[in-house]
């Protein structure tokens, strides 16, 4: 049976915490005096607000939270912050957007998607732009927390393989306070790494403000940059390896960095099977691409090399900062890099995408299958390491990809008959669904010229993609509400 009082307890304290957000861009107002302190202070009052009216009846329901609750806690946390995260948005003068595209934003921001709908970033005040890039920073923490300490619990996660080496709840059926413990941990990682990319942007020449700016939106893995030209506005070969190695180091497993920074060692990252297939993909995806680009004359050597591998390693870990329109290279490229997005980063990151763990397992459930052809009573067990995986983890994964297609091809469709190109509905989709952001098409640059029914199924593509499917569909099955 649910419990609704204290689900909507906690969403009133999560409400009145996120209205603590409006006060770092207050402070930037502050420094660079661009006159929008009183549209974050309206904001504040206004989330702050909503927050107390639903907490002020709840406040003293407190009972421990099941399994049920946990999946519906999980999809109103993003719901409700991604549309508390629009209120600046909506009313700023200077934006002009309208409530579907301050939504979007929003959205786009705490998924870490990157998609945007606003143009002429260049030019907007620096709270706002702090702000959007805050928003995924922000996203890019509770994704962590999310895939790491409470998606392995309900069961529904690409987690459940890391349950033996991660020191976060995983047998409990309720919500226990080592979910705390495991989140602290992660909070100080995730700082951790974004104050050294920070710091490394810095020394690499950007003005501290841009530094912190990109530093939160590449650890998150989210892509927001305050210029419209991304990270080529810089046009520097040191920041771009900057980016390279944060995207890199993000995409990867947070239970990997969570045990090295418990152990002291990172011994645990050489013998992790998902950490040696990320980086060998990362590897061959970036030097096709760059010998793709040298052969068809795109670039000369050093300039393929440069563009290529920042564009694969941006894309395969969904992060989706750009140098250079990758839309307009020549043969395959547009459309491999795109798919390798569906790929995406590995399970327990801030990255998108149907994870690599789930693509190690379905290739060796393949190869299983072609040896059971030729010794058809051999029994042959799935291992990941040395560790053989239960056939409901496989099944899990079988059905998670077969819902990963259909609904990928289903909202497709939909974008399609709402008025968009095939090629537009199909990169724009498959961005938001991974979390990426750049599409091809109309959605190459921006996605201002989409349609409002276009952006409402983008914007429920990207909540799909960023709590894994399940998490969301479970909620809306009639039987989940059944007593």
């Amino acid at each position: 049976m649910m419990h609704f009082g204290p689900t909507l307890r906690i969403l009133g304290l999560l409400l009145m915490l996120f209205s603590l957000t409006m006060l770092p861009p207050i402070g930037i107002s502050l420094i660079f005096e661009d006159g929008q302190i009183p549209l974050f202070g309206a904001a504040a009052l206004l989330v702050f607000g909503a927050g107390l009216l639903s907490w002020l009846p709840a406040r003293r329901q407190k009972k421990d939270l099941r399994i049920r609750d946990g999946f519906v806690i999980t999809v109103l946390f993003w719901l409700v912050l991604g549309s508390a995260g629009s209120v600046p948005l909506a009313l700023s003068d200077q934006l002009n957007l309208s409530v579907t595209d301050a939504v979007f934003e929003s959205i786009s921001g705490l998924t870490t998607t990157g998609a945007t709908v606003i143009v002429g970033l260049d030019d907007l005040p620096k709270s706002i732009l702090f702000y959007r890039q805050q928003l995924q920073w922000l996203g890019g923490m509770g994704i962590v927390v999310l895939a790491v300490a409470i998606l392995p619990m309900l069961g529904i996660g690409g987690m459940q393989l890391y349950r033996a080496e991660t020191p976060g709840p995983v047998k409990d059926a309720k919500l226990s306070p080592r979910i705390a413990e495991t989140a602290k941990a992660l909070w100080l990682i995730y700082l951790s790494l974004t104050v050294a990319c920070t710091i490394a942007y810095w020394i690499s020449g950007m003005e501290l403000f841009d530094a912190v700016c990109h530093a939160f939106s590449t650890i998150a893995i989210g892509g927001f940059s305050p210029y419209d030209a991304s990270i080529g506005y810089f046009d520097s070969v040191t920041i771009e390896t900057v980016a390279i190695v944060f995207m890199v180091i993000s995409g990867m497993n947070f239970s990997l960095h969570f045990i090295a920074w418990h152990n002291n060692s990172f011994r645990h990252y050489l013998h992790d099977p998902e950490w040696k297939t990320y980086l060998l993909f990362l590897f061959g995806l970036s030097t096709l691409v760059s010998l793709v680009l040298i052969d068809s004359n795109t670039y000369g050597v050093n300039e393929a090399f440069r563009k290529g591998v920042f564009e694969a390693v941006s894309i395969a870990t969904t992060t989706g900062f750009s140098t250079a329109d990758f839309g307009t290279w020549p043969t395959f490229i547009p459309f491999l890099l795109l798919m390798s997005a569906f790929i995406g980063a590995c399970a327990g990151s801030t990255g998108g995408g149907i994870k690599i763990i789930r693509m190690l397992l379905l290739y060796k459930q393949g190869s299983r299958e072609i040896k059971r052809l030729i010794h058809p009573n051999a029994v042959i067990p799935i291992k990941i390491g040395k560790k053989p995986v239960g056939s409901r983890v496989i099944d899990a994964v079988w059905g998670f990809l077969a819902a990963y297609v259909l609904i990928f091809a289903v909202l497709m469709l939909i974008c399609m008959a709402l008025g968009e190109d095939p090629i537009t509905a199909y990169s724009a989709v498959g961005a938001c669904l991974n979390n990426l952001g750049p599409g091809l098409g109309d959605a190459a640059l921006n996605y201002a010229s989409l349609s409002d029914g276009t952006k409402y199924v983008l914007s429920f593509a990207m909540l799909l993609g960023r709590l894994e499917l399940f998490t969301l569909l479970v909620v809306l099955s009639p039987s989940f509400w059944e007593r």
